[in-house]
C-alpha cells in the first residue's frame, strides 16, 4: 500500500489541509444541504450509521475502564452543513459539539438551520476554522472524547499531516473515527460513474478517485506512531439505491467504509 501523502516535497510543509476547488464545490451545494432529497441524501442516509459506528468504537474501548459514555465532547472536523453536528447534540449522552468548516457559506448555513431549535444553544457551536488554524487545548484532558472526519479525508490535500494534526485533539482514551472511500477500480465506478454520472445522486465533481484512501494505508499510518494508538475498529457499508446504506462485511476493501482508532 502506498503512504498518505504528507506534502509535496520533502521540504514543503502545508500550512493547511484545505483545497480551495474542493470548497468551492461544496459551497455551491449550501442552500441544499438540508434538503433530505436533495445532493446530499446519502450524507442523510448515512448519519444513523455514523452513530451506531461511534457506539460501537466506544463498546470497544481498551484504554478506558469502563468506557466513558456519557458527557462526551465532540469535534466535528469538516462539518458542512452540520447533519452529524445537530444530531450528536441532541444526543444526552453529550456534553458539547464544536463543529468546523473552512467554508462561511456552508456555516451559515449550519448555523441558520441550528437556530431552529433552542435547545442546541448551549451545546453546538460552530466555527470557521481549519483543523490547522484551530487552537488545541493545552491539557490533554481538555481535549476531546470524539473527534469526526465524516467524508472528509478523501477531500484534503495532504492526508497524513491533516490526520496527524487531527489526532492532537483527541485526549487520551478518546476515539478518533473517521468515514472515507478506499481507492479501487470498483469504488471509481460506484462513486464517479454510477453515482455521479449516471443515477446521479450526487453532484458531477464531489469525488476525486485519487484521493481516495485504502483501508490498509490508514492502518499503517497509525501504526507508524509508535503505540500512540489502539487497534482500528473497522465497518464497510455500500449504498444501495431505494434502501440506503447497509453494513457489509469485508466492503470496506472496495468502498465506503467507517474506521475507528483509540488514543492510547
Amino acid at each position: 500500500a502506498r503512504k498518505l501523502s504528507t506534502t509535496p516535497t520533502r521540504y514543503h510543509t502545508p500550512s493547511s489541509s484545505v483545497n480551495e476547488t474542493e470548497i468551492s464545490h461544496f459551497s455551491a451545494l449550501a442552500s441544499s444541504w438540508w434538503d433530505p432529497h436533495g445532493p446530499s441524501k446519502p450524507l442523510h442516509l448515512m448519519n444513523p450509521l455514523r452513530h451506531d459506528f461511534i457506539q460501537t468504537c466506544l463498546s470497544s474501548s481498551t484504554i478506558n475502564h469502563p468506557p466513558k459514555r456519557t458527557n462526551l465532547r465532540y469535534l466535528d472536523v469538516g462539518c458542512g452543513g452540520g447533519i452529524f453536528a445537530e444530531s450528536a447534540a441532541r444526543l444526552p449522552s453529550t456534553l458539547s459539539v464544536t463543529a468546523i468548516d473552512p467554508s462561511p457559506i456552508i456555516l451559515a448555513v449550519a448555523r441558520a438551520h441550528a437556530r431552529r431549535d433552542p435547545s442546541l444553544r448551549d451545546k453546538l457551536v460552530y466555527l470557521n476554522e481549519t483543523i490547522e488554524s484551530l487552537k488545541l487545548p493545552e491539557a490533554p484532558e481538555d481535549r476531546y472524547d470524539i473527534v469526526s472526519l465524516f467524508e472528509v479525508v478523501e477531500h484534503v490535500d495532504y492526508p497524513a499531516a491533516f490526520l496527524d494534526r487531527v489526532g492532537q485533539f483527541v485526549k487520551p482514551g478518546g476515539w478518533l473515527v473517521l468515514s472515507t472511500i478506499a481507492r479501487t477500480w470498483t469504488s471509481w465506478v460506484t462513486t464517479n460513474l454510477v453515482a455521479e454520472d449516471i443515477l446521479r445522486v450526487v453532484p458531477k465533481g464531489t469525488h476525486d478517485w485519487a484521493k481516495y484512501v485504502n483501508e490498509g494505508e490508514l492502518r499503517e499510518n497509525f501504526a507508524r506512531k509508535g503505540g500512540q494508538w489502539g487497534t482500528p475498529t473497522v465497518r464497510g457499508v455500500v449504498y444501495v439505491p431505494g434502501l440506503g446504506w447497509k453494513e457489509v462485511r469485508g466492503s470496506e476493501k472496495v468502498g465506503n467504509y467507517f474506521f475507528g482508532v483509540q488514543r492510547v
